[in-house]
C-alpha cells in the first residue's frame, strides 16, 4: 500500500498525508466485480460509509453499509465519490438481483443524475474484450458518451478500462461449439499485459485509486488496461504515479 501511495503521489519523498474519502456510493454491486468491490470498499477504515444503489429491498445489518434506492438518484447526495461498475456479464441470485446493475447506455444519464445531485469524484470501471480494443482508444476517451461524461465537470473523473472475458456459451450445433472452441484457442495470444485480473484484485486496485484521487490533479483520467495491469503486479508504480500526476 506504501508503494501505491509514493507512486500516485508521482514519487515525491515528501507527500502530503493520505486523505480518506467519507462516504462513497457504489453503482453496481452485484456480480463477481461488483461484489468484490463492495467487499473491497467495506474493509475497516477505508471508508465512513458504503451504500449500494438497488432497484430492490436488500436487508443487512453489516456495519458502515447501507443501501439506496434508485429514485434517489433524483435529488440531492450526500457522498463524496460514487463508484459506477458495468459488467459484460453477471451470475443471477437472489442477492445480485436486488442491486441495480447499469446498462453502458446508462453510463451518461447516471452521471449527469450524479453530478447533479452534488458528487464530484466518479470512478468508473468499463469493459473490453482483450485485444479488441482499438490502441487509440485505450488511453483516451471511447465514445461520445465517455467525452459527455467527461463535460461534465466532475472534479475527478477516472475511467478504469478493465479487460473481461464473457462466460462460454453452451449447446448449440456441432458447428457452433466448434466455432466457440475455435475462439477460445485465441486467448492464447492475447498478451499477457492485456488479459483479465482477477476481480479481487481489480477491486482493490479501483478503491485504492480511490482513495488517492482527492491528492491528485483534478481531471479526467482514462487508466489504460496495461497499466492497470502492471498496477495489479505491482510494477511500474512509478509510471503510474506520473500518470496520474499529469495535467
Amino acid at each position: 500500500m506504501d508503494l501505491i501511495r509514493q507512486a500516485l503521489r508521482g514519487g515525491q519523498a515528501a507527500a502530503a498525508p493520505l486523505q480518506r474519502l467519507q462516504t462513497a456510493l457504489l453503482i453496481g454491486a452485484g456480480g463477481a466485480l461488483g461484489s468484490a468491490l463492495l467487499a473491497e470498499a467495506l474493509v475497516g477504515g477505508r471508508f465512513q460509509r458504503v451504500t449500494a444503489l438497488v432497484d430492490a429491498p436488500l436487508t443487512s445489518a453489516m456495519r458502515g453499509f447501507a443501501t439506496l434506492d434508485a429514485q434517489a438518484l433524483r435529488g440531492p447526495l450526500d457522498f463524496d465519490l460514487a463508484f459506477l461498475v458495468f459488467e459484460r456479464w453477471r451470475h443471477s441470485n437472489g442477492r445480485d438481483d436486488a442491486f441495480l446493475q447499469p446498462e453502458p447506455a446508462q453510463l451518461l444519464p447516471l452521471a449527469q443524475a450524479l453530478h447533479a445531485g452534488g458528487v464530484r469524484r466518479l470512478l468508473v470501471l468499463v469493459p473490453h474484450s482483450p485485444a479488441l480494443l482499438p490502441q487509440a482508444l485505450k488511453a483516451g476517451l471511447a465514445s461520445l458518451d465517455e467525452g459527455a461524461v467527461a463535460a461534465l465537470g466532475f472534479e475527478h473523473l477516472l475511467l478504469l478500462r478493465a479487460a473481461q472475458l464473457a462466460p462460454a456459451a453452451q449447446g448449440g450445433s456441432r458447428a457452433q461449439r466448434l466455432a466457440r472452441w475455435w475462439l477460445s484457442q485465441l486467448q492464447w495470444m492475447i498478451p499477457q499485459r492485456e488479459q483479465p485480473l482477477r476481480a479481487v484484485k481489480l477491486a482493490e486496485l479501483a478503491v485504492q485509486l480511490a482513495q488517492l484521487l482527492p491528492q491528485a490533479p483534478q481531471g479526467t483520467h482514462v487508466l489504460p488496461p496495461e497499466l492497470l495491469w502492471q498496477a495489479a503486479q505491482g510494477h511500474a508504480l512509478a509510471q503510474l504515479g506520473a500518470w496520474l500526476a499529469r495535467p
